[in-house]
Order: C-alpha cells, then sequence, then structure tokens
C-alpha cells in the first residue's frame, strides 16, 4: 500500500492523499484553493504531484500573502498572454507578482501602449480567462529551453537562460502562450475573476539605462469584483495622498531640472516642519545616551576602499579627484563613526559608546528608479552606530527598539511588523564570519524581538554578507506597508578597520557594531508621513499651527494682539487680513491644512475671545483667548496628535 500524506484546507479540515496522484484530485472542487505548501516551506502547483518526500502540504487562498502572490502572477502570465495575441512581433522580457499586484515588461520597438491598446488587451485578458486554459508546468533542459525560446525569437528569455546555472529549468504552457518561469501558478486562467489594468511606465530592461527601453504595464486582480471596487476606490485615495502633490500644494517642497533628478528644494515651510523633525530626533537620541557627532559631506577614495564600498558599492557612488587623489561625495556616515570612535583607547568600561549624526550622504541611483522623495540621490539619515560587547548586544538591540516604538509612536505610527533577515545555511560562503558569530548574532536579534512580543517574518538569505538584520515595516491606513527603521549587526567593518576595546582580561577584542536608522532617510520619512496623514501633520511640527482671520479692518489689532500672545508660546501664527471673503479664507487655509483657524469679530473682541475651526471638521467653538494659548501650548509640548 503507497504512503499517504496529509493535505490541509484552510478551514481545518484534513484529508489524506497517496503519493504520486495531483494535489487536485485529492481536494474538494473549490478555486478559493489557489496553491499548495509543502513542509511548511515550498509552494507547487496544486496539479503537482505528490512526491515521496510530502509530510504535510497546506492548501492556500487568496487571504494567504503567497495565495496572492501566485493569483497574481497568474494574472500576469494572462497579460503576456494577451499582448503576444494581439502583437505577435511584440517580445516578452518579465512579468513578477508585486506588493500590490502584477507587471509585465514588454519590448514594443519603440511603440508605446495607448488607452485603447490597454482597453484591447484588458478586453483579451477576459477572453482568456473564459477560455479556461490549463496552466502546465514542464520541466525541461537549459538547452532545450534556450531552442525553444530561439525558435520563438524571444531574445530576452534567451538571455536570461544563459544567466541561469541550472541545467533543468521549467517553463509554464498556457494553451499556444508558453513562458519561462518558476512557479507556481494556479490551475487554469479561468481561476481568475476580475482583472484591471492601471497604468503604463517605460522600464530598462535589467534596470541598465544603456539597454533596450521596455513597456511595463501595471495591473491587480481579484476573485470578487467588491474587492476590485474597495481597491480601485483606495486607488483614488492614495492619489489624493501621494505625497508629490501635496508637496506642491502645501508649498513645502520642489524639484527642478536645472537642480537635477533626485534632488530637492525645501521651501521655508517644508524646511521648518523638517527642522522640527530634526530638533526631536536630536533631543531624544542625548537623552538615550546617544553622542552628536558631525561628519564632513566627502572624504578621500581610500577610506572606502578600507571599508569595502570601493569594492562593493563603487557603481552607485559620486567620485572626483583633488590634485589627483580621488575623492567620494559621502556615501555611507559609517566609516567616519568609526574614525571617531578610534581616535582613543576605549575599555570595556566605556561601552557600549553610541554616536548619532543626522548625516546628509550621496548615492547614484539610476534615474529609472527615482520616486519622489522616496528614491532620491541626496538624503539626510537619522543615523546612528553603536559600539558594544557581544555579551551587550541583546539589551542594546531591545533599547533600540524601544526608541523606534517611540519615535513612531510619536507621528501617530503603531502599526509594524518585523522582518528579521538572516543567513542561508546553505550558502554560507556568502556570509563572512563563522558559524558560533553568526547563530549568536541571530539568537540575539530573535530573543530581542521576542523581548518585545513583536511579529517576526523571517527572510532566509536576506542577511547583509556582514550580519544578520531587523527592518521595521509600518502600514498606513490605507493598507500600504512602508521600510522604515533598519537595525543591522556587522563583524565586517570592526574587522576591516580593526575597530577594539580592552576587556576584563586585558586583552585587545573587536567590538560589535550596530549600525541604525530608525526614520531611515529623513526625506523619504517626511513622503511616508506626507501620505500617512493625507498632508495633515501632527500639530508640533505643522509649519503655521495657526491662523487667524479679522473679520474686517476694525479688528486687525485684535487679531495682532492674540498672534502677539501666541508668539511669547512659540506658537507659529499668521494673520490673514487680505481683501478676500472670510470664507475664501477659510477655505483656502483648510487646503493648506492648518490645525486651527481662528476667525475673530465684533464678539471676540469685546468679550476677548477667539472662535475656532479645527482642522478636519467643519465645527467651530468659542473659548477664551487665555485658555486657548494655554490648550495649544500644552498640546504642543507633549507632540499630542490630538487637535
Amino acid at each position: 500500500m503507497s504512503r499517504t500524506v496529509k493535505i490541509i484546507l484552510p478551514n481545518g479540515k484534513e484529508y489524506d492523499c497517496e503519493v504520486g496522484k495531483s494535489i487536485i484530485e485529492c481536494i474538494p472542487k473549490n478555486k478559493d484553493f489557489l496553491v499548495a505548501k509543502i513542509n511548511g516551506k515550498k509552494l507547487v502547483d496544486l496539479t503537482a504531484e505528490i512526491k515521496e518526500d510530502f509530510e504535510r502540504i497546506e492548501i492556500l487562498t487568496f487571504d494567504h500573502d503567497e495565495g496572492r502572490e501566485t493569483y497574481w502572477h497568474t494574472a500576469s502570465h494572462i497579460l503576456a498572454q494577451a499582448v503576444k495575441e494581439l502583437w505577435p512581433n511584440y517580445k516578452l522580457a518579465i512579468g513578477p507578482a508585486i506588493e500590490e499586484g502584477f507587471y509585465y515588461d514588454f519590448y514594443t520597438f519603440g511603440n508605446t501602449f495607448t488607452e485603447e491598446d490597454i482597453a484591447k488587451i484588458e478586453e483579451k485578458m477576459y477572453e482568456i480567462i473564459k477560455r479556461k486554459i490549463p496552466l502546465i508546468r514542464k520541466e525541461i533542459s537549459k538547452k532545450e529551453a534556450m531552442e525553444l525560446f530561439k525558435q520563438r525569437q524571444e531574445d530576452f528569455k534567451v538571455e536570461l537562460l544563459q544567466d541561469m546555472e541550472d541545467e533543468i529549468v521549467s517553463v509554464y504552457w498556457q494553451g499556444d502562450f508558453v513562458d519561462l518561469c518558476r512557479g507556481p501558478h494556479l490551475p487554469s486562467t479561468g481561476y481568475v475573476k476580475k482583472v484591471k489594468l492601471l497604468n503604463v511606465a517605460s522600464a530598462y530592461w535589467r534596470g541598465d539605462e544603456s539597454r533596450e527601453v521596455l513597456q511595463r504595464i501595471y495591473g491587480i486582480a481579484f476573485p470578487k469584483a467588491s474587492m476590485l471596487e474597495d481597491y480601485l476606490k483606495r486607488l483614488e485615495e492614495i492619489k489624493k495622498r501621494d505625497h508629490r502633490k501635496l508637496g506642491v500644494q502645501l508649498d513645502l517642497f520642489s524639484t527642478h531640472e536645472e537642480l537635477g533628478a533626485g534632488l530637492f528644494l525645501w521651501h521655508p515651510k517644508g524646511a521648518l516642519a523638517r527642522q522640527k523633525v530634526e530638533d526631536y530626533l536630536v533631543d531624544i537620541h542625548l537623552r538615550r545616551g546617544y553622542q552628536l557627532v558631525k561628519t564632513p559631506h566627502i572624504a578621500r577614495g581610500k577610506l572606502y576602499e578600507t571599508s569595502g564600498h570601493m569594492s562593493f558599492y563603487k557603481e552607485n557612488m559620486f567620485l572626483f579627484k583633488i590634485d589627483e587623489e580621488l575623492y567620494s561625495i559621502k556615501p555611507m556616515n559609517c566609516p567616519m563613526h568609526i574614525l571617531i570612535y578610534k581616535t582613543r583607547t576605549r575599555s570595556y568600561r566605556d561601552l557600549p559608546i553610541r554616536f548619532f549624526e543626522l548625516g546628509t550622504v550621496y548615492r547614484n541611483e539610476r534615474s529609472g528608479v527615482l520616486r519622489g522623495l522616496f528614491r532620491v540621490r541626496g538624503f539626510t539619515q537619522d543615523d546612528a552606530h553603536v559600539f558594544c560587547t557581544p555579551e551587550q548586544l541583546e539589551d542594546e538591540i531591545v533599547k533600540i527598539l524601544d526608541l523606534m516604538e517611540e519615535i513612531l509612536s510619536t507621528f501617530g505610527i503603531t502599526d509594524f511588523e518585523a522582518t528579521l533577515s538572516t543567513r542561508d545555511p546553505e550558502k554560507k560562503e556568502d556570509f563572512m564570519g563563522s558559524d558560533e558569530i553568526w547563530e549568536h548574532a541571530e539568537r540575539v536579534l530573535h530573543n530581542a524581538l521576542k523581548r518585545k512580543n513583536m511579529k517576526i517574518k523571517v527572510a532566509v538569505g536576506e542577511a547583509a554578507f556582514y550580519g544578520p538584520k531587523i527592518d521595521i515595516l509600518v502600514r498606513d491606513v490605507l493598507g500600504r506597508k512602508w521600510q522604515c527603521s533598519t537595525i543591522q549587526l556587522d563583524f565586517n567593518l570592526p574587522q576591516r578597520f580593526n575597530v577594539t576595546y580592552i576587556d576584563k582580561d586585558n586583552k585587545e577584542k573587536h567590538v560589535v557594531m550596530i549600525h541604525r536608522a530608525l526614520l531611515g532617510s529623513i526625506e523619504r520619512f517626511f513622503g511616508i508621513l506626507l501620505e500617512y496623514t493625507g498632508g495633515h501633520l501632527p500639530l508640533w511640527m505643522a509649519p503655521v499651527q495657526v491662523v487667524i482671520i479679522p473679520i474686517s479692518e476694525e479688528h486687525v489689532d485684535y487679531a495682532n494682539k492674540v498672534a502677539s500672545m501666541m508668539r511669547e508660546k512659540d506658537i507659529r501664527v499668521e494673520i490673514d487680513s487680505r481683501r478676500e471673503t472670510v470664507q475664501y479664507k477659510i477655505r483656502d487655509h483648510a487646503l493648506m491644512k492648518v490645525p486651527y483657524i481662528i476667525v475673530v469679530g465684533d464678539r471676540e473682541v469685546n468679550n476677548n475671545k477667539v472662535t475656532v475651526r479645527i482642522r478636519g471638521t467643519n465645527k467651530t467653538i468659542t473659548m477664551d483667548n487665555y485658555e486657548f494659548i494655554k490648550l495649544v501650548d500644552e498640546k504642543i509640548k507633549s507632540k499630542s496628535l490630538e487637535l
């Protein structure tokens, strides 16, 4: 009798199925069942054969991350088939699932997809879905695959195959359409229900600006029409919150062709709001035992040769010569912090030492990846480096996580999760350091996260070559995830620079170095915060906190008196005495998202009152001007998120 394997459905119901049968044969027919996870690790098609090494099979749906990814990946193949049926000469590049949806890149010989083209493609996709075409996986030799794609004149697939080391590769047939793909996929195109193509963009093949320009079509797919409707509504809200639009609307920052791509100018209001963030960061770090340092914007290239950046990061660095010697505009702060540490001998009694800097760095990012404040060429990090002993590591990581929570919560961000990036135990040669060091470091990070009761997602093989790391992802009100904080352990630089301390036994030992940035890039975080809040910045960092609107010229003196009282409390206030209607001015400042709009007329003047409109509401309250000023002052000092 052949061995059976347990299959577990999403509702917990279990089935036993014989080895040799396909998974789909052994489960109820249900198009909610999308893909299978084997032994808690590997994903396979539902049509896959059950093998001897299968111990446990879990069936996943669209509610699972892997289920959604499989769904969207199949939708990308449907998109590719649709384009090939409409334009057989266009060439296939790549088409992955992404965090939300999918895309596919095509070489179109210089043609661009129009709105009419996109409508045709979408119609063709629905036609392919109705055909319920099975997706059939075949494993063939690399040589066979190259012949197959050469015959089909798919040059980009041939190039991908040339770079693959595997001698056996997988392809997926979908009727007459075939694609090079690891999978997994849905059993048939009929499993996909609702699709929507969202936009078209240009992309370089393999991200290389010297290579072919491709047309990238983005799309989304869902099993229910209501889910697509909800998504499209959310997309409209996301567009309204686009930080690039808000930056212009609120007069915070700008970028200019004359200035250069990936570089921004901060206008008075934006610079003031940003400065409040930076002042807060300096203050809280000093209170937490960090020491403030400052480093220059350029350094000798030799410094970055020692650090290894010249070998591994040179293409992202801006290099130039002074007196025939190579210099670099600073891409990283860490080598300079190390030089400060090494200015004198350190004892174990001195440790941990925590250096903090709002350090501006510059990176030669490709123009194709630049996107608003999210990806720039010049940015400032809330960068810190902690030098400690191995015994101090866990407590230091917990303290960093504590600080991260406090800082993010100050901005109203409380929903986040942690990704723990570890070494791939099967590819140890890709990572420096002994097994003992890695095991200790990974255990320390895991223990610290457990002590914080944080959700942990482990990413095997995603560690930096010099050590494991923690990345913090925050989720906004629209469900989007943003990476903010990163905490990295480093065994590499302490050895390269011989960064040591004198231990209790009077022996010289290498420190452990922690790289950490809690907001990451100030520019990027500012963009995230704008979208997270829809431009309603917290009161304490709002560039203008109060606007006073006198009803007529007779009330200007009283407006000036109230404003003067506010300025004594460092409240940022403006008076709007333009010759416009009161309603026009209220609407104007509401669009500028000013926290408090005050209107003063005869009643307010005669009673020492102010009538206040609070941001985000149409309600007004009238109160004593001293009470209002006290209230606002308290909210600013406490960094309250409530108005």
